[in-house]
């Protein structure tokens, strides 16, 4: 529980562009993956998971391990996006 309160903290901290950036990518990702939508639909859910995890790349680009794990989560979010496009 601490964690999370730390990564809260850390969270407020950030830009107000930033939060923004995140949050609106990070809904855009969770609602419009569902099957119910259309295949474009869900390109469009993957694109934005691939920015938000390209963000926290980009933020954590001193921590070498944490910042190449966000960058290959993006990039299998930018692959399986363009598959089924």
């Amino acid at each position: 529980m601490q964690r999370f309160k730390y990564f809260y903290k850390q969270f407020l901290k950030e830009p107000l562009w930033f939060k923004i950036l995140v949050l609106t990518a990070l809904v855009i990702a969770v609602v419009f993956s569902s099957s119910g939508f259309s295949t474009n639909v869900q390109s469009v859910a993957k694109l934005a998971a691939a920015i938000f995890f390209c963000t926290y790349a980009i933020k954590f680009r001193k921590q070498v391990r944490i910042s190449g794990a966000f960058y290959v989560l993006a990039g299998l979010c930018l692959y399986v996006a363009w598959d089924r496009l």
